[in-house]
Parts: structure tokens; C-alpha cells; sequence
């Protein structure tokens, strides 16, 4: 599983990635196993249909092999969907997590937003800043839909910005 490579390779979320995660063996410590399972986490791209990842692996090993689900298969945005260029304009740059969640049940084009960095999801110290909370719920979602040609809701935005940045920091990060 370690070494063997997917042809397909997508521009967001790279190649196919394979990790064996569970390994099961053995009933005592003092008795050789009568069999051994493990299982093996396969994080997949746009390029591949749950089923043809699943054929694929199944032309390359020896032994039994069952899936899991074939209900969740990875999903992608095109870059010229209109919210993925509102995001380029906002000055974020599109990414593939190579985690998964609900989206991939929707049947219309959609993305995953949060804080924090994708990079510290599902590990063992999971974590995320305060600071990143606010920054993705208000300054950046919120700014997305107020303009400079909108006075006032750029006004009122700046001023529940220098409110929380007084609260959270004690100065404020910008001036208006």
C-alpha cells in the first residue's frame, strides 16, 4: 500500500494517498496468529470513483478485501465557479483538504470553510486560535459582503472590528 501510486493526479489535492491505520493480530502473546487484519485509510481524489479506487487496489493484493462505504467520495469546485473567484478576490488561494465531511453528500457545488489550519485537522493535538475564529467568521466572511461602496455597513463593520479588537487585545489593529 505504501509504495504504489495512482496514475491520476489531481491539481488540488495531489495523488491518491494510502495509510495503513489499524493493524490486528493474535489472541496472547505466547500463540502465532491464525490471521491478521488491518485497514487501510484511503484519501481520494476528484479523479477516481470510490468504485474504481476500490477495483484498482483489488488487482494488486492477495488477500480479502471489503469496503467500508462507497457513499462519500471526494469532491471538488471549479476555479471559475463564482464563489471559488470571490474567494481568489478576497485574497484567499484554493486548497484541497484531504479531509472529508458531509459535503461530500451534496450534489451542488460547494465548499469547506473554518478556521484554523486544514494541516492540524484529525491529528492527535488537534487545535485551533481564537484569533482564527474571528478572523474567518467575522473579518472575513463579514467584509466579504460590505464594500467601500456601502458607507455605512463599512463604517458599522469597522467599528464592531475596533470593538473586538479593544476587548481582545486592548488596542486596535487598524484606524479608519
Amino acid at each position: 500500500f505504501r509504495d504504489h501510486h495512482f496514475e491520476k493526479v489531481s491539481p488540488l489535492l495531489g495523488p491518491v494517498k494510502m495509510s495503513v491505520t489499524q493493524i490486528n493480530a493474535g489472541t496472547q502473546h505466547n500463540v502465532i496468529p491464525d490471521r491478521c487484519t488491518f485497514v487501510v485509510d484511503i484519501r481520494s481524489n476528484e479523479c477516481y470513483s470510490n468504485q474504481e479506487l476500490f477495483a484498482e487496489i483489488q488487482k494488486h493484493i492477495s488477500c480479502e478485501a471489503k469496503a467500508r462505504s462507497f457513499r462519500l467520495s471526494s469532491s471538488h469546485v471549479e476555479e471559475r465557479h463564482p464563489i471559488v473567484q470571490r474567494a481568489v478576490a478576497m485574497g484567499r488561494v484554493p486548497f484541497g483538504s484531504p479531509t472529508l465531511s458531509d459535503q461530500a453528500l451534496m450534489s451542488f457545488p460547494s465548499l469547506k470553510m473554518g478556521p484554523g489550519k486544514s494541516s492540524r485537522s484529525h491529528t492527535a493535538d488537534e487545535f485551533i486560535f481564537i484569533q482564527e475564529i474571528e478572523e474567518a467568521i467575522i473579518r472575513q466572511f463579514l467584509l466579504s459582503f460590505i464594500t467601500h461602496e456601502q458607507p455605512f455597513l463599512f463604517r458599522l463593520f469597522h467599528l464592531i472590528m475596533l470593538f473586538i479588537d479593544l476587548k481582545a487585545y486592548g488596542e486596535p489593529e487598524f484606524s479608519f
